[in-house]
């Protein structure tokens, strides 16, 4: 069996080491519970703006400014919405 000098790795090899805690069951429900309440509770924040902008829209006594702002709001939304779900950017062309 051979033995590594950890002091002094060989050329061009590096080493690294980690310790990770197992999460319980308990833990993981916890933290389960936590992300489906944040996602909820920002879904809702994101539905009253959206509602409050289109009641904005179909008013007849809103202003022309309002309903400008109303507009850019909803569509921020929407490319929210398209944007989000699972989508990566693209990183930067490599100059190859």
């Amino acid at each position: 069996m051979s033995t590594i000098d950890l002091n002094s790795p060989p050329p061009n090899h590096k080493f690294s080491v980690s310790l990770d805690r197992e999460e319980t069951v308990a833990e993981r429900n916890v933290r389960l519970f936590k992300d489906v309440a944040l996602f909820v509770v920002a879904l809702a924040f994101a539905v009253i703006v959206a509602w409050i902008c289109v009641s904005t829209l179909q008013s007849s006594t809103a202003s022309a400014d309002a309903q400008k702002w109303a507009m850019s709001t909803l569509t921020a939304i929407t490319g929210g919405m398209i944007e989000a779900p699972g989508h990566e950017r693209p990183g930067p062309a490599s100059a190859a």
